[in-house]
């Protein structure tokens, strides 16, 4: 089949060989999940979310519409489909059918499938906080849920290796002490979604707004107050505490833990630019 792939997720793959190597076998994974789970494919979805995973709408053979994930070799996704599992759709969309091995989902299509972004930001608060709180769940062991701690981690190698492209050192350090101090101190540990914005809720009619594209570590709920934050930018960078305040509240977690994550993650987070990016302005504004 030729096979259409967006172009943020075609970036995406050629910053690897592993993730090169994924979507070269894309077409014949397709192929045979067409096969198996009698498919018939639509467009694949190309808006400015889809930059991880190939996802298209699809039909089932009784006519039913689903929507087929398949996400890229991508560490902090690497448990997205034994998160709907846990949650199993309460309040995410549903997992229908999963080949693990693969990593490819079917997944219950959202209609109309509007965006939460569609909604001013203040009600996008409401809406998200509802949906975290529903989300916080302490897992049973044995489960295959890794500690928050292992992404901070994994941001941490990666920021390390540019620390001679660092604008400001003193700010970098502290926000790499709190990703190791806040995941060791946290007062209770759930299952998180760490990547909910208004970007991956979607409108259903099974429920009001269903969460899409969990994330999921085991760790500090403050830690989930951060997502939504930044996707917030113009209220965040105007009104900082004030912000930060108001969603924590909304949460009913910390406030000062969650300024704390949100600080660490602008001064430490790794990223492509460090002389032009805005985090560092943020990170100023809200230091211990």
């Amino acid at each position: 089949m030729a096979l259409n792939v967006p172009e943020r997720l075609a970036a995406n793959c050629r910053k690897s060989r592993e993730r090169a190597a994924w979507l070269e076998g894309l077409p014949g994974v397709l192929r045979k999940l067409e096969r198996r789970w009698s498919l018939t494919f639509g467009a694949p979805f190309a808006g400015e979310e889809v930059s991880c995973a190939w996802v298209a709408q699809v039909a089932l053979a009784d006519g039913t519409s689903a929507v087929l994930k398949l996400g890229m070799p991508h560490m902090e996704g690497e448990h997205e489909l034994q998160g709907l599992r846990f949650w199993n759709g309460d309040p995410t969309v549903r997992l229908l059918e999963a080949d693990d091995e693969l990593g490819a989902m079917l997944l219950e299509r959202c209609e109309p499938g509007t965006v939460l972004r569609a909604l001013p930001e203040r009600e996008q608060d409401l809406v998200i906080a509802g949906l975290l709180r529903r989300l916080w769940r302490s897992p049973s062991a044995p489960h295959p849920f890794r500690p928050l701690s292992t992404m901070t981690e994994y941001w941490s190698d990666q920021t390390l290796v540019d620390v001679e492209r660092w604008p400001d050192t003193g700010l970098v350090r502290e926000g790499l002490r709190l990703f190791k101090e806040l995941s060791r101190t946290a007062p209770v540990e759930v299952l998180l979604a760490t990547d909910l914005h208004a970007g991956n809720v979607l409108r259903s009619e099974r429920e009001p707004w269903l969460v899409i594209d969990p994330k999921p570590f085991v760790g500090d709920p403050a830690y989930d107050a951060t997502q939504h934050l930044f996707n917030c930018d113009e209220r965040l960078r105007s009104d900082p505490e004030g912000t930060i305040r108001h969603i924590a509240d909304l949460l009913c977690v910390d406030r000062e833990r969650v300024r704390l994550w949100t600080f660490a993650r602008a001064a430490a987070e790794p990223r492509d630019d460090w002389r032009h990016d805005r985090s560092m302005a943020l990170a100023r504004a809200i230091a211990p």
